[in-house]
């Protein structure tokens, strides 16, 4: 079993910052790839960055240059992944949730508010 947990979401005015975080815990194995997705009301949900064990990141256009995911690691593997979410538009509001990838197991956590609004 492996848990996930997220922590971070809350309330902002547009312009704010926020700061996403997701542990890792139990049985892990090797973990390839973190990442965040998110999913607005009456939308699919999207990607929004990843990051791989070998530290090769992605992101959505839409967050370039605003959203920097960064991971920590405990005896070479990766366990915690962070979003750090900086100049937030109203468009970023959503239920972000994690997901890791161990091969091609996927697992995700329960999902994290955020709410960007003036």
């Amino acid at each position: 079993q492996v848990q996930l947990v997220e922590s971070g979401g809350g309330s902002v005015q547009p312009g704010g910052s926020l700061r996403l975080s997701c542990a890792a815990s139990g049985s892990i194995g090797i973990i390839t790839l973190m990442g965040w997705y998110r999913q607005a009301p009456g939308k699919e949900r999207e990607l929004v960055a990843s990051v791989t064990s070998g530290d090769s990141v992605n992101y959505a256009d839409s967050v370039k240059g605003r959203f920097t995911i960064s991971s920590i690691s405990r005896d070479n593997a990766k366990t915690t992944v962070y979003l750090q979410m900086d100049n937030l538009k109203l468009e970023d509001t959503a239920v972000y949730y994690c997901k890791i990838k161990r091969g091609i197991l996927a697992s995700w956590g329960q999902g994290t508010r955020v709410t960007v609004s003036s």
